[in-house]
Parts: C-alpha cells; structure tokens; sequence
C-alpha cells in the first residue's frame, strides 16, 4: 500500500512537468522543485507505464501524456481535485470529456455556434441526451460569477437545441473548486471531484435539472 502510494505521490508531483517537446532532467527539476535524482526517477517511472519516450540525455512529452497521467492517477483513487490544480484549462476540458467517454457518451469537444457566436467547451451524448458542459477553471467562486456563467450556458443550451432538431439537452457547469453539488435555476454546478459519479446518477435525476428541447 505504502509502494502504491508512493508512486501516485510521484505522478501528482510530476504533471507540472509534463510539456510537450523535450527535457532535460535539470529541467524537470526546476519546474517540479526537487532534487536531480529524484527528478530522474520520477521521469523513469513515467517512461516504465508508456508515458513519455527518451533519447540520450531528454525526455520527450507529447501533447496528451499530461492528461495520460491525469487518468492514471483517477483509475489509482487519487482526488480529482488534487489532480486538476496542475491543469490548466485545455487540460481540465479534457479531462471532463474523458471521464464521459469512460461512460459511453460520444463526445464534441469546443463546437462553435455562429450568430452570434458562442463556444460549447464539451458536448456528451447518450440515450439521446446532450449533457452541454461548460468548464470553469476557475480558484475563485462567487454566487454572482457562476450565476453569470449559468445565464451564458443556458443561452448556449437553447442555442444549440435550436440547430439540433430533435435534440434534448440540459447546461452543466463543472467547476475545479467547489464543496459540492449546487444548482442555480435548475443548472447543475458539479466540482470535478465528483463529476464521474453526477454522470452515473445523471438520468435518474434529470427531472430536478433544467432540460431544454424543442
């Protein structure tokens, strides 16, 4: 148990490091603050579980393995919200898109509506629900800014049924810092922490949210 732990510790430790292109050990070390040798041994148990490749002296990321190693500490119990701090918000997108492809949804990530144009950040379908999410990546909350947020997503919502015939959706918030799930006029505010169990109990409940059809 204490091996385990130690590992996922090495994983947390390192996602701030985790940039596409390659890095030296030295580096890794600056960006992550620790000593050389541990730098290196963090890097190596990256490289044992398919993260990351190395030639010579560098180590070299691609543009999903941050987020590879984001899961990988989800699928090892690690706290969602520990791990989504060292995301920044293309990657916290991403993460909220995985945890719903993990569930069968099909996925449209950053779908662009015109006139007037507005950005759904992820968009999941299943059993003919469309779940539109809007992420906030926010460290800072107040009643005011998510109800702002709420207002926006709500026109999105609309927007999207309105080009979508058929469609059935309901507006999610997903939040990186929050005690709990909230709901302002009916729009669920789900922190990351406990968005993958808001998506198991997500059609037993759908009465209590805000769904908007045509």
């Amino acid at each position: 148990m204490k091996i385990k732990m130690k590992f996922t510790n090495k994983l947390l430790k390192a996602l701030p490091g985790i940039i596409p292109g390659g890095i030296s050990v030295q580096d890794f070390s600056a960006i992550i603050k620790t000593e050389d040798h541990e730098s290196k041994n963090i890097l190596e148990s990256l490289f044992k579980i398919g993260i990351g490749s190395k030639q010579e002296e560098k180590y070299y990321f691609e543009k999903g393995d941050k987020l590879k190693t984001a899961i990988n500490l989800i699928e090892r119990g690690f706290p969602l919200d520990e791990i989504s701090i060292d995301l920044n918000w293309k990657d916290f997108e991403g993460l909220t898109a995985e945890i719903l492809e993990s569930k069968n949804f099909a996925i449209i990530r950053n779908l662009i509506l015109t006139k007037p144009r507005m950005e759904i950040d992820v968009i999941g379908i299943r059993l003919g629900v469309a779940m539109l999410i809007d992420c906030k990546h926010w460290k800072k909350y107040d009643e005011s800014s998510l109800t702002k947020a709420v207002k926006k997503q709500i026109e999105r919502t609309k927007r999207y049924i309105s080009k979508t015939p058929g469609a059935i959706a309901v507006p999610v918030i997903v939040t990186l810092y929050h005690d709990k799930i909230d709901f302002i006029d009916r729009v669920p505010i789900v922190p990351i922490f406990q968005f993958s169990s808001f998506v198991d109990e997500f059609y037993g409940h759908m009465e209590e949210m805000n769904t908007i059809e045509t």
